[in-house]
């Protein structure tokens, strides 16, 4: 029976400096996504535009415009970043059948 399968949830918790670190390693990622789209979407916006710029990136300066390109990649990084953290701490261990790390 599915209900009787040990699940990922049992085993020992992660000792606290370890649960700290986990923790701090996905809120500074989260804080660094969210803190780039900030820049890209609100900050960085040429006048009279709002959101995506689509046919306004044509008179766009180009310092502006690759400053603007700056932030986005910067958001990139850590979005993927916390992605593969995720995965591989989270995710992984729950589809391989054994706790996760936070419960080790």
């Amino acid at each position: 029976m599915a209900g009787d399968a040990p699940g990922p949830t049992r085993g020992r918790p992660l000792p606290l400096p370890l649960l700290v670190l986990h923790l701090g390693i996905i809120g500074v990622l989260c804080f660094q996504a969210v803190y780039s789209g900030w820049q890209v979407f609100v900050v960085m916006q040429p006048p009279g535009t709002t959101g995506l710029l689509f046919g306004a990136a044509n008179g766009v300066d180009m310092d502006f415009l690759m400053v603007r390109r700056m932030y986005a990649m910067e958001a990139w990084v850590p979005t993927v970043g916390l992605a593969l953290y995720l995965a591989i701490t989270e995710i992984l261990p729950r589809r391989l059948g054994g706790p996760p790390p936070a419960q080790r």
